[in-house]
This record gives structure tokens, C-alpha cells and sequence, in this order.
């Protein structure tokens, strides 16, 4: 495996695939560069002499300034390199030429379960989803007493939890409705009991006026105040629809009606360089096939945003993708914070120094098709093709608003590792081998060996293929174990 590598020809830093010791000499485009101080895997040395206040240059743009001088064979990070962005930007669009790929060989169908309004999920899981905080104790006891019902059409059976529901107003209010009225909704789940307290803000009755199109054979609904034993009451239901589900064949379904959400989280230097662009090259061949993919966490686009932006279809969308990072700013600044407050003190650790550094990885996730929309926060996707989707950074927030979308599944790159996964199967792919092999019971699939003995083309065809096995009904390792993980954007006062 190589030392190191130089993303791009324009770049004054290379990457660090391995330790590299202090005295280590890099053969740099024919030069011999000395390595000054011990450099850990994924961080950054110069291969040029850097001034104070000069660019440093990464995937070929900035990602920040040098606070001090740089010499040439120095390690690159927090300690000398500060972020340049500043609060205000302005925009121009400059589109730029995308086109469409086209792989041969690749299976164009899934087996999925065909909803009543022309929607396709790829489990039949049957979900207990709480209108408020004060009962999710109660749905999972509901749930735990109905594992038996797994099997016969029954995928799983999931209860959810959020501490939400009552106490909230305004947006934050709305997007509690929003959020769980799109997960009611969601062809994943082949039946839902609602399960309210009867006297929440969000109860059943203000909640029934979100789900004007549901199908109504397919969701139950009970308000733990009006039952005399709400557990009997609510296992009676599961059991309805259970029976229902058991009826549910999969049958043949065109890749054009899978919908990926694409996220990353516990990010490291290498995330930019092996899991991320293939994941993007994933991403270019499901919408070559007329599929979606949903790119989020908007604060990880700063830095990296007019290449997005240049992307966009059209000038509206291109608009559409300005009001987007803006806002995200100034819901930062309407809380009195910073808006480059990152990278984390895990990225930093990885080798993640600036905004800019995060974001320009970050954004590898979307390959390069063309930006077909962008999705306000709980709005369900569209268009087919590559969209941007208004959601923080967290990785369950995030997750959780992809999955609000219509994402069926979720491919989540990671340098670090973690355990989470959101409502739907959450696919954690390593940037880096010894995290796969250190952690098997988190990890599906392995990116780090893009560095070893893989191309970017072909480990993106291995990844779609295991997304059309997961879609045919194969679980991923966070299902195996049990988690499902929902979380809301918080964005208000708390009575």
C-alpha cells in the first residue's frame, strides 16, 4: 500500500495513508521530502513551503489559511491552519457540464413490497411510533410482547422513541407533526400503530390532519388515556396488522424507485479519499438508472457549496441551493453561534483540520450528476435524480430527516465508527480497513481497501450490489442487532 497520496496535481499537501515516521523521506513527483515530526495516518504534510496567511491546498481549493510559515515536510493541521470562510458570501452561478452514467451488467430490478399509492419499500416491518414522549415506555412494551409475530410477511417489529410531542411551539412544533407524519407514511413500514397519551399538543386528532393519504387498512391508532389496559389494546392492533402483512408478497421492481440517503459521520482524514467518492460513484450510477439519492447535512457543504451549486439543473435550483446554505447560516447566527464551529474533536483526531477540509470530502458523497432539487426539512423527494435536503450535520438528525424523505436506505461512510442506525437499514461503510476488521458487528462494508488492491469503479459497482441485496430483503449489521434510531431537529422553546 502507498505511503501517502496527492489528491490533486494542484494540491501543496499530501495525505498520510499510514504512520509516518519523523526522518521519512516522500518521494514527491520525483523530489525527496523529509518528513519533520511524526505524522499519524489520514493528516496532511507539505510538500511545499507555505507563508503565513498562504492557501492550503487539498482536493485542488483551499481549505484554509496558514497562521504561521510551513515548511516544506511539516505536518499540516489545527496547530497552523485556520479556516477561511467567512460569514457572508456571495454567489454567482457558473454551471458547469454533468452528464450521465451508464454501467452495463448491473441489475436494472429489486423485490420490494408495492404500497397502494405506486411506492415501494424494501421491508415489511410493522412500527410503533409514539405522538409524544410520555408514551414510548409503553411502545416498547408493545413491541417486545409482539416478537413473536416476526416472520409470515412480518419483517420486524420496531417501536420507536423521541421525547417529543407536547411542550413545544412554533417550527418546532411542526417539525415533530412533519417528521412523524412522513414516517407514517413510509413505505418501509407495512402497517404503524399510532400511539398517542390523549392530551399532548400532537395528539392523534391534530396528527390525523398530516396524514390525509394514508392508507387506511395499514394504520392503527390508540390513545393510551381512553384504554382500559393499553398494552392488550395495542398488541390486539399489532396483530391486525400483522395479519395484513402476512399477505404481502415482494415482487419485481425497477432500480428507478429506490430512493439512498447519503450521510457521513465520525469522519477521518481518508473519509474524503476512499469512502466518500465511491459512495458518490454509487450514487452517479443509481440516478444513470433513473434512481435518487439524497445528499444532507448542510453545514458540511460550506466550503464545498458552489461546487454543488454549479451542479444545480437550472437557475431556480441553483437559487433554491443558495437559500439553503443560507439559511443554515443564519440559524446559526439567530442563536448567537458560530457558524464554522467545526470540524469535531474525532475528525480533528482523524486528521480533519478545517470546515472547508470536512466539506470539501463531505461533498464527495454526491458524486457528480446533476443536482435535481433541494428538499426543505421533512419534505419527501420528488424528482429522480441527485437531491440536497435541508438537515444539521448530527448524525441522527440527519439520518432520521433522510429517511422523513423516502430513503429506503441509508449509506453512512465512517472513519471512526458507529454503533446508530436511523428508521431505515443504515449501510456503515469503513474508510479504512482496520476499522472494518475491528469492528464486524458495525461495519458492512469496507472502503479502505480502495487503497489496496480495489479500484473506485469497481468497489462502487460491489457497494450497489449489495444495496439491491439489502433492498431484496438482506439485513444490515445494525438490524441484525436491533437498533432503530429516530431523532427530531430541534429547533425552538421548550415549555
Amino acid at each position: 500500500m502507498a505511503e501517502f497520496i496527492r489528491i490533486n496535481e494542484a494540491d501543496n499537501v499530501v495525505v498520510a495513508l499510514t504512520e509516518l515516521k519523523k526522518g521519512r523521506l516522500l518521494n514527491v513527483g520525483g523530489e525527496e521530502i523529509e518528513v519533520l515530526s511524526d505524522v499519524d495516518r489520514g493528516h496532511k504534510v507539505a510538500i511545499k513551503d507555505i507563508p503565513t496567511g498562504g492557501d492550503v491546498i487539498k482536493y485542488g481549493y483551499p481549505i484554509g489559511k496558514a497562521t504561521c510559515e510551513i515548511r516544506k515536510g511539516e505536518h499540516v493541521h489545527v496547530h497552523n491552519l485556520k479556516t477561511a470562510l467567512g460569514e457572508d458570501e456571495e454567489y454567482t452561478y457558473n454551471p458547469v457540464a454533468t452528464g450521465k452514467t451508464e454501467v452495463q451488467g448491473l441489475p436494472d430490478y429489486f423485490l420490494g413490497y408495492e404500497r397502494k399509492n405506486g411506492k415501494v419499500g424494501i421491508r415489511n416491518n410493522i412500527w410503533i411510533i409514539p405522538t409524544v414522549g410520555c408514551v414510548v415506555a409503553v411502545a416498547r412494551e408493545i413491541a417486545n410482547s409482539c416478537k413473536n409475530l416476526v416472520g409470515e410477511g412480518v419483517d420486524e417489529i420496531v417501536a420507536f422513541s423521541h421525547p417529543y410531542g407536547c411542550s413545544q411551539l412554533g417550527d418546532d412544533q411542526e417539525n415533530t407533526r412533519t417528521i412523524l407524519a412522513d414516517l407514517i407514511k413510509h413505505p418501509n413500514a407495512g402497517g404503524v400503530l399510532v400511539l398517542g397519551l390523549g392530551c399532548e399538543n400532537s395528539n392523534i386528532p391534530v396528527l390525523k390532519e398530516y396524514l390525509k393519504d394514508i392508507d387506511e387498512d395499514r394504520v392503527r391508532f390508540l390513545v393510551c388515556q381512553e384504554a382500559e389496559d393499553e398494552v392488550e389494546e395495542g398488541i390486539k392492533l399489532v396483530e391486525e396488522l400483522a395479519l395484513k402483512c402476512s399477505k404481502d408478497k415482494r415482487t419485481k421492481q425497477s432500480v428507478s424507485k429506490l430512493t439512498v440517503g447519503l450521510k457521513c459521520g465520525g469522519s477521518d482524514g481518508l473519509s474524503g479519499i476512499t469512502a466518500n467518492p465511491v459512495v458518490g460513484a454509487f450514487s452517479d450510477i443509481l440516478t444513470g438508472k433513473e434512481g435518487t439519492t439524497i445528499l444532507t447535512e448542510v453545514p458540511e457543504m460550506f466550503g464545498a457549496e458552489t461546487i454543488l451549486m454549479n451542479r444545480a439543473k437550472d437557475k431556480e435550483t441553483f437559487n433554491k441551493t443558495v437559500k439553503l446554505i443560507k439559511d443554515f447560516k443564519d440559524y446559526f447566527s439567530a442563536h448567537g453561534q458560530t457558524i464554522y464551529e467545526n470540524p469535531s474533536p474525532g475528525n480533528k483526531a482523524g486528521g480533519i483540520s478545517t470546515l472547508e477540509d470536512k466539506s470539501l470530502g463531505c461533498t464527495q458523497k454526491a458524486g457528480t450528476s446533476t443536482v435535481v432539487d433541494v428538499l426543505n426539512y421533512g419534505e419527501k423527494a420528488r424528482e429522480k435524480g441527485l437531491n440536497l435536503l435541508s438537515a444539521p450535520g448530527n448524525d441522527l438528525v440527519a439520518a432520521t430527516a433522510l429517511a422523513s424523505a423516502d430513503a429506503q436506505i441509508v449509506l453512512f461512510t465512517t472513519g471512526r465508527g458507529t454503533p446508530f442506525a436511523c428508521p431505515v437499514p443504515t449501510v456503515k461503510i469503513s474508510t479504512n480497513t482496520p476499522l472494518y476488521l475491528k469492528k464486524k458487528n458495525w461495519i458492512d462494508f469496507n472502503c479502505g481497501s480502495l487503497l489496496e488492491d480495489k479500484g473506485k469503479a469497481e468497489l462502487a459497482e460491489e457497494l450497489y450490489s449489495m444495496v439491491i441485496r439489502i433492498a431484496n430483503g438482506e439485513r444490515v449489521k445494525s438490524e441484525v442487532s436491533g437498533y432503530s434510531d429516530l431523532a427530531i431537529f430541534k429547533q425552538g422553546v421548550t415549555l
